[in-house]
């Protein structure tokens, strides 16, 4: 049976803006609840697996910064099978407890399924291409270029970690 896509749009932007709604209020229970039960996480160089370690994964990871506004882009969806694929634009602004910030700038790329009447997300993975000063004046990271989409990285590929 084809999904309906255009309820299918509309579940998954819902999912990241409570995404982002969990990581703007430091709230590690409902950012874990964005994902699958199954769900995976990959991000820094962690690949966490599961509700409750990515819950753990995301409270020590909030837990750097004193506050992380997401600014989500539009999603680029394709239908595959029972799930949809997608990948999405992503600007991070943090707050560092010492009292600098930092902005990042980054690409996720979803698997998306519904679950228990919601989209959720069986898989992310985050590629990020800056984070350094507000003013841009850091390097770029030179990760890979997965091509339009939808090209992605493969399922054996680790994310990358900013080299101080």
């Amino acid at each position: 049976m084809a999904l309906d896509m255009i309820a299918a749009d509309f579940g998954i932007r819902q999912l990241h803006a409570r995404f982002a709604d969990a990581v703007w209020r430091q709230d590690a229970e409902s950012f874990a609840a964005c994902w699958s039960s199954a769900g995976t996480w990959k991000i820094a160089g962690l690949d966490m697996q599961g509700r409750e370690a990515i819950q753990t994964g995301c409270g020590q990871l909030l837990g750097r910064c004193t506050r992380i506004h997401l600014v989500i882009g539009q999603p680029i969806l394709i239908e595959e099978g029972a799930c949809v694929r997608g990948r999405l634009g992503v600007t991070e602004f943090a707050w560092m407890p010492d009292g600098t910030q930092f902005i990042t700038f980054g690409q996720y790329h979803d698997r998306y399924v519904e679950e228990a009447g919601a989209w959720r997300f069986a898989e992310r993975f985050w590629s990020f291409k800056y984070r350094g000063p507000i003013d841009l004046s850091a390097p770029l990271v030179p990760t890979p270029d997965y091509g339009a989409f939808p090209g992605a990285p493969g399922p054996d590929e680790e994310t990358y970690v900013r080299k101080a």
